[in-house]
């Protein structure tokens, strides 16, 4: 399984380089660097925080998990943007796209928040026609046919759209038994749609090490979702211990995970050796 390390894009620290970081989890063997994604909330814009990374790096992915793909509300644009990155970073990029469940991110960018599945057909239609286009709307991506797609959820919207534009599926981080639950549907999804091989399956996780990690966690966490059933599961889903870490891995290998991204909530750059350390690296 590989493993991979979100950026800090939470409430960033203006002291914390985001090249630097990137430069260190490349360097520690990390697969991934992921970003999330809030319109109402003080963090990074996910593409534009992982085209800094981008520069900074020669081989690590770069993987929004997720983006809230309906706010982009120019399709074109955000297909051209898409395509810029992939390009300039030869190819690395990969799309966790869903269209989230909060309404104030919607209002916020004047956006129906209850036609917020239609307006991501339309994008995945506009986005991938447009990465195929050999004359048109550039530039091409270095991907051909563009960036791979992660699409997350589990309802019947969710699957169809993986099995029609994805070549995979991104889990939310409430757990290894989340996963479990949902990946066999995910698989069977795939082969009822006919798509060879299988789909890339990809599980995130919230953590934290180090000194005062639980309440670093919990706090952040809270900020974050602010309330609700979500915001209970992922608190209870995070993990602030090594142990609790390299156990989380194991299981989410066993289970069929294809690539973990863990997020760590606050601290530095010593979370990604901490992080390193914990699954023996």
């Amino acid at each position: 399984m590989d493993l991979g390390i979100g950026l800090p894009v939470l409430r960033p620290d203006p002291e914390l380089s985001l090249a630097d970081w990137a430069r260190h989890a490349e360097s520690r063997g990390f697969t991934t660097l992921g970003t999330t994604d809030r319109l109402v909330y003080d963090q990074y814009e996910p593409l534009t925080a992982l085209a800094v990374a981008a520069g900074a790096t020669s081989r690590i992915r770069l993987t929004t998990s997720i983006l809230l793909a309906p706010l982009r509300a120019n399709h074109a644009l955000f297909a051209k943007s898409a395509a810029t990155l992939d390009r300039l970073s030869g190819g690395r990029l990969v799309l966790g796209l869903a269209p989230g469940a909060r309404e104030d991110d919607y209002r916020a960018g004047g956006l129906p928040f209850r036609r917020r599945g239609r307006l991501f057909d339309a994008l995945l239609e506009t986005a991938t026609a447009q990465w195929r286009e050999t004359d048109g709307i550039g530039p091409r991506p270095a991907t051909p046919g563009g960036p791979p797609l992660l699409l997350g959820g589990f309802t019947e919207a969710a699957l169809r759209r993986m099995v029609t534009h994805g070549s995979g599926w991104v889990a939310g981080a409430q757990g290894v038994e989340n996963f479990r639950a949902h990946a066999p549907g995910v698989r069977q999804a795939w082969q009822a749609a006919g798509r060879a091989g299988a789909p890339r399956l990809v599980g995130t996780v919230h953590c934290a090490l180090g000194p005062g990690a639980e309440r670093r966690l919990r706090t952040s966490l809270e900020r974050y979702y602010t309330s609700g059933t979500f915001t209970r599961k992922s608190i209870e889903a995070g993990l602030s211990s090594p142990e609790a870490v390299a156990h989380e891995v194991a299981a989410y290998a066993e289970a069929g995970c294809d690539e973990l991204i863990l997020f760590p909530h606050g601290g530095g750059p010593e979370q990604i050796d901490l992080l390193a350390e914990a699954v023996g690296w």
